[in-house]
């Protein structure tokens, strides 16, 4: 600035805007002018003092304000509103959990991550309309959450752990799984927490996940396949099935086309059975040398960068952003 360059190119030349070199070249100074006497129904410090000395005593120390103010308001005693209390008791830092109960935990369930096909499945139970109003089909379904294939399905009459149970048996045959190889994650259903499907899952050396109460976001994977099931334009138009054989020819002609012809967005538009199968990389490879040989031949219709098409190394459930890696739960 001294040796005669100008102020604009200066600015520009540091990436900062004109004002901002002006606000920081001054003395920043708070000029808010703010209250000049303290409110008329502000608490004394002898008024604090006593509701501290009243909410620590034998008598109301484990008591919140909310049960003080009633029980002093009984006694013909008001020292302050339960909020003034609460603020009181923040400020002194006495506002903490007490009582027998456990502290209430806000913090979501560490994640867990698939790195391979047949290490977290998902499974979850929905209605199926059938031609008279008011009864369903059940339908069971699992699925293998780094592949997003369908491994087993079921359609029955009505929920049972029994079933379930036995379902989970067949796809253990079918998929070859080991003990202790397997997670399988879903809600709080009857038939999910029954003993007969925590018994066999035991028996098949199975870890058990289940959701957090009243939280639907905690089983994703299930609830996104069922969406894509019924808003499929495979589908039933009337959204009804007369018997339990047509449910069941149904769900396996979609079960047969997702796992097979579906490009599933989630796995960069490949099938389930190709991402179960590992094949998925040699797919995306060869879209990447397609992309790159169609870009060096017109690079002046790529204004950025070619479509990502590189292999999705792991899948997560329940997925929290700001996680030290290490602490991670990792199916292995």
């Amino acid at each position: 600035m001294k040796q005669g360059c100008r102020q604009v190119l200066a600015c520009e030349d540091m990436g900062i805007n004109r004002k901002t070199f002006k606000r920081w070249s001054h003395d920043i100074e708070d000029k808010r002018k703010g209250p000049l006497s303290a409110p008329s129904n502000k608490l004394t410090e002898l008024e604090k003092k006593e509701i501290i000395k009243t909410l620590t005593s034998k008598e109301y120390v484990d008591l919140p304000p909310c049960q003080v103010v009633p029980m002093l308001a009984d006694k013909g005693k008001y020292l302050a509103s339960e909020s003034s209390m609460y603020r009181i008791l923040k400020n002194e830092e006495l506002l903490a959990h007490r009582g027998k109960t456990k502290e209430p935990s806000k913090q979501r369930p560490m994640p867990l991550i698939a790195k391979a096909p047949n290490q977290i499945y998902s499974w979850d139970i929905t209605y199926l309309n059938t031609s008279i109003k008011g009864q369903f089909f059940y339908l069971y379904m699992f699925m293998d959450i780094f592949s997003h294939k369908i491994v087993g399905f079921e359609v029955h009459e009505n929920e049972s752990s029994v079933k379930s149970s036995e379902l989970m048996t067949k796809i253990c045959e079918s998929e070859s799984i080991k003990k202790n190889q397997v997670t399988l994650h879903s809600d709080n259903g009857a038939s999910m927490k029954g003993a007969t499907m925590l018994a066999t899952l035991q028996k098949l050396g199975i870890t058990p996940s289940f959701s957090r109460p009243r939280v639907s976001d905690d089983n994703p994977f299930s609830e996104s396949l069922f969406k894509t099931l019924k808003y499929s334009d495979l589908y039933p138009k009337e959204g009804r099935f007369k018997s339990l054989k047509e449910a069941n020819s149904w769900v396996q002609n979609f079960v047969n086309w997702y796992n097979g012809t579906h490009l599933h967005s989630g796995i960069k538009f490949v099938t389930p059975n190709d991402r179960h199968e590992l094949k998925d990389k040699e797919i995306l490879r060869k879209r990447e040398e397609l992309y790159k040989k169609a870009r060096e031949k017109n690079p002046l219709r790529w204004s950025k960068k070619t479509k990502n098409w590189d292999y999705i190394e792991e899948v997560s459930l329940n997925h929290l952003q700001k996680r030290v890696k290490e602490d991670i739960k990792v199916a292995s």
